[in-house]
Order: C-alpha cells, then structure tokens, then sequence
C-alpha cells in the first residue's frame, strides 16, 4: 500500500496496489451456445451429426469443472490453513512491550493541527504502549528531494509532543511512488536521486526529528539499489543518534509466491523471506503493512497476520525492532475487506505468531495505520487486545 499522502487535506486513506490483478467476469463457453436447427437426440450413442454436440458439450462442461478444481482446490486449502492457524489461545504475557509506534497524517506539520488537537492526542496515547511517531512529512519529489515548504510546523510539533508526551519520539515519515511498474516515479538505481534522499534524510534531522521512516513504494523484492540507500541513510542517522524505520511489504506466505506473481503481474506484492532478513539488519525498526491483504474472512486475516508475524521474526534480528501494522481505517475493495480485516483480528494474529515463534522478544510492538482515518472501535479493539496487561 502506498501510504504517501497528500500534504493539503487529510482524507481516508487510499489504499493502493495499483496493478493487482482484478476479477474479471469469465467468458462464457463457447460450447455453451444453444443447439440450432432440429433437436438432436440426448443419448451418446446418437450416430448423426447432430447427436455428437450433447457429447461434445458434457466433456467440455467436465473439461471446465477439472480446470476450476484445479485453481479453487489450492485455494481453498491455503485459506483453510490460514482458518486453523489463527486457532488456539495466545501465550500469556504477549500484550504491548511498550515499544508500538502510529502513522500519523500530514495535518501534524503543515498547519492544519493546533495545540488543542495535540493535547487531545496526547491523552488518547498516554494510556497506550505507543513510543514512536511516523509523522507524514514527504512526499519527497521524484528526484529524492523534499521542499522545506512541506512541513512549516515540524519544530512546533515536535516541541509539543516533547511537553506532552515525553519519551516519546517524532520520526519524518518520507514516501514516494518508485517507477518499477509505470513510467513515473523515483528512480533508486540512479545514484544521484539515492544521494538527494540521503540528504533529504539530513534535512529533516537538522529540522529536529529523531528519526527518519522510509515508505517507498511498490518496492519490488530484491532491490539491490534500496540496500545501498539502506546503508547510505543508515550512516547519516547513527551519526546523529537517531532511528532509521521502514515500512516493510509482507512476506511469501507460499514459497516465491513473489516471482509467480511476477510472470503474470507487473505487481509482485511481496518480499522474500530472505529478503525481508536483509532489510530488517540494515534499519533500527521495520513496520510490517499487515493489511491489504484481500482475505475475505476475519479468520483468515487473522491467520495471515499470525503467519506473516512468525515468518518476519525468524528473519528479524533481535536487535532490531519490529512492529506489526494495524488497519485503523474502514473500507470495502478486492484487497481489503473491512468485515473482515478488523483491528481485533490483527491484534489476535499477532499475539498468536508472537507466541508461536518468539513470545519474549523486547524489541517488539504494534503499529496502527493511520490517525485520521482510525474510528473510536479501532481504537478500543488496540487497547482491549493488545494494551491490557495480565493481571
């Protein structure tokens, strides 16, 4: 999903996957077409011309039934799997380690927000485990750059939720669209355009964020020129104390489900496992988008998150931070059924892969996607299922 937004009016997010492959309605059979001319008789053995077309249409019809058999069976195996894995009962202990971070709109730091809306904000976060904030400060331009006219209030927000909310730290949120499925879009295997977003990381830093959030999307999976910028930007931040964050694609939940996806699609969708591994050691906190994810049933979202939890943290460091994305918004499409991807759902998906696979790791959290659009449900499905201690 593209979480780059516009800088002047905060709106529901969009989500994006701009060449997903759509449903079409499938053509009918050729072979489907009504007899013409005289009734021909219903029996196989029918010696005339005529009698062969029954025959002909019964095979085609078995024909068909074999392919869509072959196309659903898997289908419905994998989202019976997914069913079965969000059962169980999560492991004691596995609530919010305190270390959740949010995805906040471009409102924070273009004027738009005030001191009574941060004072409001502040009291709904203060009960929480949210330390980390990915305010929306890009999008940067196509180029790597990013205009300083983009975020006029950054200091005051800053300043404001250093009174408020202390030990609580701001990070610029920078996006852009790469141009690995269109024609427009950022560049990163031109070293000029990764240069300009090493320095448009420095920017924000000099402007007083504690940290710098990568969001570029769609990121194909084994982009060698993302490592580089990695590395590059990494360097700036540890220079200055500061966090370098992504935001991370979901991982194959089938074997290079990415490369299949690929030879049909110009839109792969996910990340290797391998690859997933070598971004998480190049950052100090990797936000997996654990939603759109086109599951049409709370049950399999909810075991999808749990999968896609366990997979990020066998290939997680432990010294690396890692976060689960939450859906705080509503909306109905092809990648994201709102019936069925609920913050309750999420929340319980990952308490279950966090107790399959590592229940006491630190450095581990949360992250809702995104303020402006969260409803006051989404709000208490994040507080109900994952805030509340063991007693």
């Amino acid at each position: 999903m593209d979480h780059t937004e516009p800088q002047t009016t905060d709106q529901t997010p969009t989500v994006q996957t701009p060449t997903d492959p759509k449903p079409t309605d499938p053509s009918a059979a050729e072979g489907d077409q009504p007899l013409q001319g005289p009734s021909a008789p219903d029996d196989e053995s029918g010696t005339s011309g005529a009698g062969g077309k029954p025959k002909r249409r019964r095979r085609l019809r078995r024909i068909t039934l074999a392919v869509l058999l072959v196309l659903l069976l898997p289908l419905l195996t994998a989202e019976t799997a997914l069913r079965v894995n969000y059962m169980g009962d999560p492991a004691d202990g596995t609530y919010t380690r305190n270390r959740d971070a949010i995805w906040l709109g471009h409102a924070w730091v273009d004027g738009r927000k005030d001191d009574a809306d941060l004072a409001a904000f502040a009291r709904r976060v203060k009960p929480t485990g949210i330390r980390d904030l990915y305010v929306h400060t890009g999008p940067m331009e196509h180029d790597g750059t990013l205009p300083k006219s983009l975020y006029p209030k950054a200091r005051w927000l800053i300043d404001g939720v250093h009174r408020e909310l202390p030990g609580v730290r701001v990070q610029a949120f920078l996006g852009d669209v790469l141009a690995t499925e269109g024609p427009d879009g950022m560049r990163l295997e031109k070293a000029a355009t990764r240069a300009a977003v090493v320095d448009s990381a420095r920017q924000v830093l000099d402007a007083g964020y504690e940290g710098v959030h990568l969001d570029l999307e769609p990121m194909h999976s084994g982009d060698r020129d993302f490592l580089s910028l990695l590395d590059d930007v990494r360097a700036v931040t540890r220079d200055r104390g500061a966090q370098l964050s992504v935001a991370a694609h979901q991982i194959d939940p089938l074997p290079e489900l990415h490369s299949v996806f690929g030879l049909f699609t110009k839109h792969p969708k996910w990340w290797s496992q391998e690859f997933f591994g070598q971004v998480a050691r190049r950052v100090d906190q990797i936000a997996v988008m654990s939603y759109d994810t086109a599951q049409p049933l709370e049950g399999t979202y909810g075991g999808y998150v749990a999968q896609q939890t366990s997979l990020a943290l066998e290939v997680t460091p432990p010294t690396t931070h890692l976060l689960m994305g939450l859906p705080f918004y509503h909306e109905s499409n092809f990648d994201h059924w709102g019936h069925a991807e609920t913050v309750a759902a999420a929340v319980r998906g990952v308490r279950l892969g966090l107790s399959r696979t590592d229940a006491d790791r630190e450095l581990f959290g949360v992250a809702p996607y995104i303020d402006f659009a969260a409803t006051e449900k989404n709000w208490d499905e994040y507080r109900e299922g994952w805030v509340r201690q063991d007693p």
